[in-house]
């Protein structure tokens, strides 16, 4: 149904038109209920052509990739993806870390081959003792990974960092004050008892955490020759951070301690908006996690409640792309909202995490963008949300998409993370352990044809062996080329492999280069 230019989102068969005050400019510091204005939520289920989505596969290849598009272009930005030339750095290692229990992990994540700045170290706790590769958390800290752990042999970190008084910041830098300061957000011994992994790293490492024109970052690696600043579309700071939490994912895929397939992407505050934003673009982690992200993460901007759009843009200008600018002071006019954004993650399970007294981020709006998420995850063949009721503080919801609202201010607390291994507990172990060459379900059936290939310029035949789909729809190709003494007819796993993830292979053959070598 389309009205006044705006679709109602649909829940229960039913258009949700939000009732409130007039609708307007959003009321600045605005913590009364009852001045919400009046707001309509678009339908993630309406495309925008009008047509409605009536099944997962019409959400895959169409509705799905025009609400990523709205978040690209309009707030997060458009980002790269895996940079050439990155590698990996394994700067220390410690079997016995944690009295025994755990196997750290020091690690310098390079983004190109030729230089060494910047980088990002990651510190890594893997338990020991568990089969097979582990289950893991990873997350940014705001401090330095000094600030998870009060471990000496943790090098400090030399970014900016925001102003903490209280863990010793000096000019937004990290001094020994700040050792282990953050530790109680970071509770590693506890995490390792329940069998999972944790994995963090500065922020700071991908992007300071201040508008200096986005010049001291990830930022100048990308730009084209003669640009100085992302465009109007591309990618801020939490851009970055996200495209960082995807490099860390791509370390993992080498890591045969870490259960690549099963990494639970979490963060709090301000880097609670870059976890969902990394879960909405990046399908390989299997469970994400948002505390208190408010304005710009699990909240609903059009309810105009505590933080607003023109506040976080004025305190914040570097967080988001240009072009989410626009939308100071005109919430109305934006074409998405947050329940969006988490809609983008399903099928795979998010828990949305509030605090009573953490107003700013409006707990009430963060539940109602879990809510409005539910007929996506319910169309494709999740429970959704359990309840369409804010649960009371201090309940929680397990379903597959999980909330809570604890009692408390801004923070993470001992309790939030009960929650979150609970639910990773019930969610990531539906996830089978990761392996990198099995064919996902309903990709199994791989063609296999050999051809030869007349070269007449040199008056000879080439063979070549194609390996395709069972349904080949405009499928990408990758072209293999074998090494000295090779053949087209080896490494039939690789082929099986990329068939699996959607691509067409085909294998060269070399004459002259290949098995006729052996020959004598």
């Amino acid at each position: 149904m389309k009205k006044t230019g705006y679709w109602f989102l649909v829940v229960m068969g039913l258009p949700v038109m939000i009732l409130g005050q007039p609708a307007g400019m959003c009321l600045a510091d605005n913590y009364d209920e009852a001045k919400v204005p009046k707001y309509t939520l678009p339908d993630p289920l309406v495309c925008e052509d009008g047509t409605r989505v009536n099944d997962a596969q019409m959400w895959r290849e169409k509705r799905r990739g025009e609400i990523l598009k709205l978040f690209e272009t309009q707030m997060y930005g458009k980002a790269p993806g895996r940079p050439e030339g990155m590698r990996f750095e394994l700067l220390a290692e410690d079997k016995n870390a944690i009295f025994g229990r755990a196997t750290k992990k020091l690690v310098r994540v390079y983004f190109t081959a030729d230089r060494d700045e910047p980088h990002m170290d990651m510190l890594i706790y893997v338990p020991n003792g568990v089969e097979g590769p582990a289950p893991m958390f990873l997350g940014e800290n705001f401090l330095g990974n000094q600030s998870v752990q009060s471990d000496p042999n943790i090098p400090i970190t030399k970014r900016y960092v925001i102003p903490n008084q209280a863990c010793g910041v000096e000019n937004n830098r990290a001094t020994e004050v700040s050792r282990g300061c953050k530790s109680y957000r970071w509770p590693v011994a506890r995490i390792i008892e329940r069998g999972y992994g944790l994995a963090t790293m500065c922020c700071g490492d991908l992007d300071e955490d201040y508008d200096d024109g986005f010049q001291n970052g990830v930022h100048p690696l990308f730009y084209r020759e003669g640009q100085t600043r992302p465009e109007a579309d591309e990618w801020g700071t939490i851009g970055a951070w996200a495209w960082g939490l995807s490099r860390a994912l791509d370390y993992f895929e080498t890591d045969p301690d870490i259960d690549a397939g099963r990494v639970a992407v979490m963060g709090h505050s301000r880097l609670g908006k870059t976890a969902l934003w990394a879960g909405a673009r990046d399908e390989r982690f299997a469970l994400v996690i948002s505390n208190d992200s408010g304005c710009g993460g699990a909240a609903l901007s059009k309810r105009c409640y505590g933080e607003t759009v023109k506040k976080i843009n004025t305190a914040q200008p570097h967080w988001f792309c240009e072009n989410f600018h626009q939308y100071n002071d005109r919430e109305s006019a934006l074409p998405f909202d947050q329940h969006m954004l988490i809609a983008l993650i399903a099928p795979r399970p998010v828990y949305i995490a509030s605090a009573a007294l953490d107003r700013h981020a409006d707990p009430k709006g963060e539940f109602l963008a879990a809510r409005y998420a539910d007929p996506v995850y319910r169309l494709l063949g999740t429970d959704g949300i359990a309840s369409t009721e804010m649960p009371p503080v201090g309940k929680y919801l397990t379903s597959t998409i999980g909330y809570h609202v604890r009692e408390g201010s801004h923070d993470i607390t001992v309790y939030d993370w009960e929650r979150f291994l609970d639910f990773a507990d019930i969610h990531l172990a539906k996830v089978k352990a990761y392996n990198p060459l099995a064919i996902p379900t309903g990709q199994e059936t791989v063609i296999v044809i050999d051809l030869d290939v007349k070269d007449t310029q040199r008056k000879r035949e080439i063979p070549v062996r194609v390996y395709l789909p069972a349904v080949v729809k405009g499928a990408p190709v990758v072209l293999f080329s074998h090494g000295l003494g090779g053949s087209c007819k080896i490494n039939a796993f690789m082929g099986n492999h990329w068939v699996g993830r959607g691509y067409v292979a085909v294998f060269m053959q070399h004459p002259g280069s290949d098995t006729s070598v052996w020959g004598g």
